[in-house]
C-alpha cells in the first residue's frame, strides 16, 4: 500500500515563507485581477485572454518547470497553494493553468528530448503559448486504451488522422500533446504521443463546447485529417505514448485536487461571510444552530481535502509514490466540492440561485471536477488496484 512509505509523523503543517509569498501573490492576483468580470466570462463563455496573459507575467503557467527552461523551478506544494487560491475564483482560468502545468509542461520536461524542450517547453513555461493535451475521444473516455486516432508510420513522420474531444485550451493552444494509435495490434503499447503545432495543414479545430461550468475556459473537439507529424516530434521510444499519458495524469490529478478544493474552499468563505451579515427571525442566520452545523462540517471536510492535496503534492516531490495518494486527494476534494458548493447555495437561500452571489457557479464549475482527468469511479480503481500492489 503506498501510502505507508509516507511518515506522517514528520510533515511540518507550516508554509514556508517561500510558500507564504506564492498564497499570497496567487489571492492577490485572483481578487484583484479575476473578481472583476468572472461573473460576465462565464456568463458570455469568454476566454480569458487578459488574464491568462497576466498568469504567464506572474510564473503561474510554468510554476514547477525548471528555470533554465523559463519556468520557475517550485514545487508542486506551491503549484497547489497557488491553484487553491486562484481557484477560490476563477475555476475557468485553474483549469488551463492546471493542464499547461500539469499535463503538458511537466510531461515535456519529464519525457522530452532537449530539442523538444528548448522549442516548445520555454515558450509554454512562460506563457507564450498555451498546452493542450489530447487523449479523449468520441470513444475513449474513461478507457483511454481505445484511441482511434490513428498515427501511420509513414518513415521520417507520422500522417495522423482522427477526432479529439473535450480538449481543454482547445481553440487557443499553440502546442498540443495527441496521443495516437501506432500500432493497434499492440493495443495500449502501439500508441503513440506526438506533438502537432496549431495551423499544421489537416488540422482543424472544431466547435467549442457549451458547458455548464468552467464556461470561460475553452473546450474543443480536434479534427487531424493527414496530419504530417516529424518523428522528431514523438515523445519518447515508439510505442510509450499510453505511458506517458498514464503518468502525466498521475500528476494532473493532483492539480485537479487542488482545484476542487480551492471550489469549495471559495465557496464556504462566501457561505460563512453571508451568514454572518444576512439576518433572519431577527439574529444572524449564523447564530442558527442549522447554519453552524453546515459550516462545521464544511470547514472540516475541507481541511480534509486539503491534508490529502498536500500529502499527494509532498509525495511527488519527494519523488516517492503518489499514484494512490493524487487519486485519493481528486476523489474525495472533487466530491467535498460538490457537496460544499451546494451547501453554500443552500446557506445563501434564494440569493445563492442568482448569479451575482457566485456560489450558483462555484456549483456548476464544481461538477467538472468529478469528471475530468478520471472519473470519481476511475479513481477508486485506481485506488483499489494500489491497496494489493
Amino acid at each position: 500500500m503506498a501510502s505507508t512509505t509516507f511518515d506522517l509523523t514528520g510533515l511540518n503543517f507550516n508554509l514556508t515563507e517561500e510558500h507564504q509569498a506564492v498564497q499570497e501573490a496567487a489571492r492577490d492576483f485572483a481578487q484583484n485581477e479575476l473578481l472583476p468580470g468572472v461573473i460576465e466570462r462565464d456568463t458570455a463563455a469568454k476566454f480569458p485572454t487578459e488574464q491568462v496573459r497576466r498568469m504567464g507575467e506572474l510564473g503561474f503557467l510554468g510554476m514547477m518547470v525548471s528555470p533554465e527552461y523559463g519556468g520557475g523551478g517550485m514545487d508542486t506544494v506551491s503549484y497547489v497553494i497557488a491553484m487553491e487560491e486562484i481557484s477560490k475564483v476563477d475555476a475557468s482560468c485553474s483549469v488551463i493553468m492546471s493542464v499547461n502545468n500539469s499535463l503538458v509542461c511537466w510531461g515535456l520536461e519529464r519525457f522530452g528530448s532537449e530539442q523538444q524542450k528548448q522549442k516548445y517547453l520555454t515558450k509554454l513555461a512562460t506563457g507564450e503559448q498555451l498546452g493542450a493535451f489530447c487523449l479523449s475521444e468520441p470513444e475513449a473516455g474513461s478507457d483511454a486504451t481505445s484511441q482511434h486516432t490513428t498515427a501511420f508510420d509513414a518513415g521520417d513522420h507520422y500522417l495522423v488522422n482522427g477526432t479529439k474531444n473535450w480538449i481543454t485550451n482547445g481553440g487557443s493552444a499553440g502546442i498540443y500533446l495527441v496521443m495516437a494509435q501506432t500500432d493497434i495490434d499492440k493495443k495500449h503499447r502501439g500508441i503513440n504521443c506526438l506533438i502537432v503545432e496549431n495551423g499544421q495543414a489537416g488540422f482543424v479545430v472544431g466547435k467549442k463546447e457549451d458547458k455548464m461550468g468552467i464556461r470561460a475556459s475553452d473546450t474543443h473537439s480536434l479534427m487531424f485529417t493527414d496530419v504530417q507529424v516529424a518523428k522528431e516530434n514523438r515523445i519518447g521510444e515508439d510505442g510509450f505514448g499510453f505511458k506517458f499519458a498514464m503518468a502525466t495524469l498521475n500528476g494532473g490529478r493532483i492539480g485537479i485536487a487542488a482545484q476542487a478544493l480551492g471550489i469549495a474552499s471559495g465557496a464556504y468563505e462566501l457561505a460563512l461571510s453571508y451568514a454572518q451579515e444576512r439576518k433572519s427571525f431577527g439574529k444572524r442566520i449564523f447564530d442558527h444552530q442549522a447554519i453552524q452545523f453546515k459550516l462545521a462540517e464544511m470547514a472540516t471536510k475541507i481541511e480534509a481535502a486539503r491534508l490529502l492535496v498536500f500529502k499527494a503534492a509532498r509525495l511527488k516531490d519527494e519523488h516517492k509514490d503518489y499514484v494512490q495518494a493524487a487519486a485519493m486527494a481528486k476523489l474525495y476534494a472533487s466530491e467535498v466540492a460538490m457537496w460544499a458548493t451546494t451547501e453554500a447555495v443552500q446557506i445563501h437561500g434564494g440569493y445563492g440561485y442568482v448569479k451575482e452571489y457566485h456560489v450558483e457557479r462555484l456549483m456548476r464549475d464544481a461538477k467538472i471536477t468529478q469528471i475530468y482527468e478520471g472519473t470519481s469511479e476511475i479513481q477508486k480503481l485506481v485506488i483499489a488496484r494500489e491497496l494489493v500492489k
